[in-house]
């Protein structure tokens, strides 16, 4: 089954497109969200998600242990995976190697027998970030990206709500 990673930038309409490609399997699909609800804005934006996506998905919150949530999930319908750099501000929030964590998903997503769609922002297309912090979260995100297109059977990049096939 194949592994779609959407990627672009904000507001880009990847996740919409995401959500249609998950759609298109057979099967009920699971959203797995990685978004943390931790202020009013953030509960604001899952709230508009939600509704747009209605009630046909399954739903499931994991904003670290991401590999575990595909292996459990595996064997039904789609898995969405929206996003992996929110995962990624996770993780170094956490201050868990992220570089370990993005092997894991990367081996994970090998063995999946149900599709999965990852959502991931493309942070690199900017200037650079004037901060330490700021600057190692792009790399991070730019390299974390490059290793799910690696073992992503298509790659699709979002621009004004338009996909363009990458791989």
């Amino acid at each position: 089954m194949p592994i779609i990673l959407i990627t672009g930038g904000a507001r880009s309409g990847k996740s919409t497109r995401a959500e249609q490609r998950a759609l298109s399997f057979p099967g009920k699909p699971v959203y797995i969200a990685t978004a943390e609800a931790l202020d009013e804005e953030m509960r604001a934006r899952i709230a508009r998600h939600r509704a747009r996506r209605g009630n046909d998905w399954i739903e499931r919150e994991v904003p670290i242990e991401l590999a575990a949530a595909l292996d459990e999930s595996d064997g039904a319908g789609a898995r969405l995976v929206d996003c992996l750099t929110l995962w990624l501000s996770n993780l170094m929030h956490a201050q868990r190697d992220w570089r370990i964590e993005g092997d894991k998903l990367s081996a994970a997503l090998s063995r999946q027998r149900s599709p999965v769609v990852l959502v991931t922002n493309e942070v690199g297309l900017g200037i650079v970030p004037d901060n330490a912090l700021a600057r190692e979260f792009r790399d991070a995100a730019g390299l974390l990206n490059q290793v799910i297109a690696r073992v992503a059977d298509e790659v699709e990049f979002v621009v004004a709500g338009l996909p363009i096939r990458v791989k």
